[in-house]
């Protein structure tokens, strides 16, 4: 799991190594797998994904679409480093964002 606190660290540096933990437990499986560890920005599709799956799914958000579809832009907006978007940086910053890093 110390690939995935590197990661996480890299772009948010004070956050909870336990919460990353039990987060790249959850998503392991998307992790292993190159193109799935990664979120396309400029990918509609891989945008809806993350809204629809984590956001609203796995986080519980009823907020309307444009309000996450933002939180989106803007978390990988602040990522925007020339480098890949990690999926479980992505995911943290935004359950931070939203108040929901006790989901895991």
């Amino acid at each position: 799991m110390s690939d995935a606190r590197e990661t996480v660290l890299a772009y948010v540096p004070d956050a909870d190594v336990n919460v990353v933990d039990k987060m790249a437990a959850t998503y392991r499986l998307a992790l292993s797998n190159r193109d799935a560890a990664l979120v396309s920005a400029s990918d509609p599709e891989e945008l809806k994904t993350v809204r629809e799956n984590f956001l609203k799914g796995k986080l519980g958000l009823t907020d309307d679409d444009a309000a996450l579809d933002a939180a989106i832009v803007a978390v990988l907006a602040e990522m925007r480093d020339g480098q890949a978007n990690p999926r479980l940086a992505v995911y943290y910053k935004l359950a931070d964002r939203f108040g929901k890093l006790d989901v895991f």
